[in-house]
């Protein structure tokens, strides 16, 4: 009965605020509201889940780093926990939730979903793949370009206290690290109606943050270190590489006449993948990358680079500037936390300006 009342009331407002807004937004809120109790509701104390027979001794150790991880974000990264992944819960599925992203297939151009509280974003995340498989089918063909993806992980931004879940425990030691900050970054901070900022910062603070947590748990020149490091290059050198032949396939898209862009679509999407080949692979000394000349992209996989990874330097900029302390850094970004127009803003910090 405690569990209950700590988030049914806010569990309430999700699920009946969309009564005010949109009756055909009742039956996903429903789905979500329900699933969500119902996750929540079989959660566990981490202490509790390590006494479960279920789990493998590696599953416990992951646990485990997964509370280091936690504690160490807390105390000295200035992220936020408010009591996410103090608990675990088990799921028998491989994913938590399964995401639709949907963009133009003649424009590089998200379609975004309208949610209370966060606003607009560019995906829609789904407790059941069916459901995500029957939204993402709602968008015709001809029209449009759809991906689904699995998820091990998301954050409510400190509207529930968000579980580990069993799936997080198939990702390697360095991943799941990088995932509980990248997600507890969230917490920290999340600007309404500009996911790609949120989640660019998010993916910083993450392999930063990471880099940190090793260094003080290995030491300096681990093997740990020393991997996320160079992996830590080859991200910044894809985002370079992702930002510009992106910038490159939009203008193809307003110069190309409309009729034509289905007959060479195809052909001008793999020029990305063979670009990477010839000019980025050789210069990468880790294999981060090594599926993208492989996955079938379309304009929802693509936008997808765009939200996560693409034009990276600005933070790194101003990390540097603030002695490469990544509290300072998150206490100045967390000024932008109002800005409806982080990106431009962010410019303002690096410059020493009021945003």
């Amino acid at each position: 009965m405690d569990v209950l009342k700590s988030f049914l009331p806010r569990l309430l407002l999700l699920t009946l605020t969309p009564l005010f807004l949109c009756s055909c937004q009742i039956g996903y809120y429903a789905h979500t509201g329900y699933n969500q109790m119902g996750l929540l509701w079989n959660r566990v104390p981490v202490e509790k889940a390590l006494k479960d027979p279920r789990l493998s001794p590696e599953q416990k150790e992951k646990l485990k780093l997964a509370e280091a991880a936690r504690e160490f974000a807390q105390k000295k990264l200035g992220l936020k926990s408010n009591g996410n992944y103090a608990s675990f819960v088990w799921l028998d599925r491989d994913a938590v939730t399964y995401v639709v992203q949907v963009a133009q297939a003649d424009a590089l151009k998200a379609y975004r979903w309208k949610f209370p509280f966060i606003g607009k974003v560019p995906y829609k995340g789904f407790f059941k793949k069916s459901l995500a498989e029957k939204e993402a089918a709602s968008f015709p063909p001809e029209k449009y370009d759809t991906w689904i993806r699995g998820v091990k992980a998301y954050s409510t931004l400190g509207w529930f206290r968000d579980p580990i879940t069993s799936p997080m425990l198939t990702y390697s030691d360095r991943d799941l690290v990088e995932t509980i900050i990248h997600e507890l970054t969230h917490t920290t901070l999340y600007i309404k109606s500009n996911a790609d900022f949120n989640e660019r910062l998010a993916t910083f603070v993450g392999v930063e943050g990471s880099k940190k947590f090793y260094r003080e748990k290995e030491g300096e020149n681990s093997p740990t270190v020393l991997l996320i490091e160079k992996e830590q290059k080859d991200l910044q050198a894809f985002s370079e590489f992702i930002s510009a032949e992106l910038k490159d396939l939009r203008a193809w898209y307003q110069q190309e006449d409309k009729k034509e862009i289905p007959l060479h679509k195809k052909e001008r999407i793999q020029k990305i993948q063979t670009d990477f080949e010839k000019r980025l692979q050789p210069k990468l000394s880790t294999d981060l990358f090594s599926d993208f000349p492989k996955r079938k992209l379309n304009n929802a996989v693509l936008l997808s680079y765009e939200t996560y990874v693409s034009n990276l330097s600005p933070f790194q900029d101003l990390y540097e500037k603030l002695g490469r302390d990544l509290t300072r850094f998150m206490r100045e970004v967390s000024k932008l936390k109002d800005s409806k127009t982080p990106d431009a803003d962010l410019t303002s910090l690096l410059v020493g300006e009021s945003p």
